[in-house]
């Protein structure tokens, strides 16, 4: 089962809503436009460069085919401006930054999951499930966690809401629905679903891992 122009379109869209996730993150610490750019952009394309470097696919993927940075850099400079207009009202809305981050992270997560599954399959590892769920999983969390790194935030995989588990949940799902043939639209559209799903779900209802302590998040 091939996947060509669905792929493709997954990971501009996967791109974008990682990119303003980064931007989200970006405001909060209000940096300037090329700290806005450079962080938007990190957070949309690491995850996708860790993947290339683990499947030896050398020099990533984004280094090779531009087209990937240009969108992530396009939409970190449009989100820039329309946050300087947009955060005024959202303030007065009191639209919580936590809750933007995380929808448009988990959406991000969800397309990067399957795209990263995607990746390992068609490169010649699906014999390996250990590895190909691994590569969708760092794949799906990388580039946040990149983002939280150089943001100076301990990063999202290590204590909200189901994080990494909602990746590996997608990636799993990815497998199987692939390695059974199922149609090509449904196997993306499903497995991307779940992990958004999994993932807003945890954040809604507080769900997540056991650990120590009760405390508040400074960023919440």
């Amino acid at each position: 089962m091939k996947f060509g122009i669905e792929i493709f379109i997954i990971e501009i869209i996967g791109i974008i809503a990682f990119t303003i996730s980064g931007v989200i993150v970006a405001f909060k610490k209000r940096l300037d436009l090329l700290g806005v750019v450079t962080l938007g952009t990190i957070t949309a394309v690491g995850g996708g460069a860790l993947r290339d470097i683990l499947l030896g696919i050398l020099p990533p993927s984004m280094f090779k085919n531009g087209i990937y940075v240009l969108f992530a850099f396009i939409t970190a400079i449009v989100s820039f401006y329309i946050g300087i207009f947009a955060i005024k009202k959202i303030k007065r809305k009191k639209v919580k930054y936590y809750n933007l981050i995380t929808f448009f992270d988990a959406v991000g997560l969800g397309v990067f999951t399957v795209v990263g599954t995607n990746t390992a399959i068609v490169n010649g590892f699906g014999d390996n499930i250990f590895l190909t769920i691994f590569v969708g999983v760092i794949t799906g969390v990388g580039g946040g966690v990149i983002r939280d790194i150089i943001a100076n935030t301990t990063p999202f995989i290590m204590y909200k809401d189901l994080y990494a588990s909602s990746a590996i949940i997608g990636a799993c799902l990815y497998y199987t629905l692939y390695q059974l043939h199922s149609n090509s639209f449904l196997c993306i559209s499903i497995s991307i679903f779940a992990t958004i799903f999994v993932r807003l779900l945890a954040q809604k209802y507080n769900l997540g891992l056991p650990k120590f302590g009760v405390y508040k998040n400074e960023e919440e």
